[in-house]
């Protein structure tokens, strides 16, 4: 027997011990892990053990969103994919998925960047080339103003 499946076995018996004495409805998982080596990640759970009660439990003991792991990367990283789909009006997420509300954001930002592009070049049609001579403040907005145009539609 190996030196790995030996710890397995000692570990699972020291797991059904303490079990057997935790209070009623109670779980329990050991995690072991070796930095930079998640290959050799070990997790022994409870049958019908929630990970995300267990990673709930972490949480109220001290793990901080703040901290940098991989997880957090990528969920991140998922939200702002999700926002930048919905700017772009494409793949929404399915039905009561928890990125919708992401893709949300993201349509919602376009159609106001598209309501005030709409805006500045009424604006600038408007106005035209027949600002009132010496008028520099109106040639500053006018330029503010075609600059957020050019910029908008690049």
């Amino acid at each position: 027997m190996s030196a790995l499946q030996r710890f397995h076995e000692t570990a699972s018996d020291a797991l059904e011990k303490i079990s057997a004495n935790l209070p009623a409805g109670a779980k329990i998982c050991l995690a072991i892990y070796t930095p930079e080596k998640p290959e050799l990640d070990i997790l022994l759970q409870d049958k019908g053990l929630d990970l995300n009660e267990v990673l709930s439990t972490l949480r109220r003991r001290g793990l901080s969103i703040d901290g940098d792991n991989a997880y957090k990367r990528d969920l991140l990283d998922s939200a702002v994919g999700a926002m930048a789909f919905g700017v772009q009006n494409r793949n929404s997420p399915p039905a009561g998925h928890w990125g919708q509300r992401f893709w949300d954001i993201g349509r919602e930002e376009r159609a106001l960047s598209e309501e005030l592009l709409v805006a500045l070049q009424a604006a600038r049609e408007l106005w035209g080339d027949s600002l009132p001579p010496g008028n520099s403040n109106a040639m500053k907005a006018m330029k503010l103003v075609d600059a957020a145009i050019a910029k908008a539609t690049q």
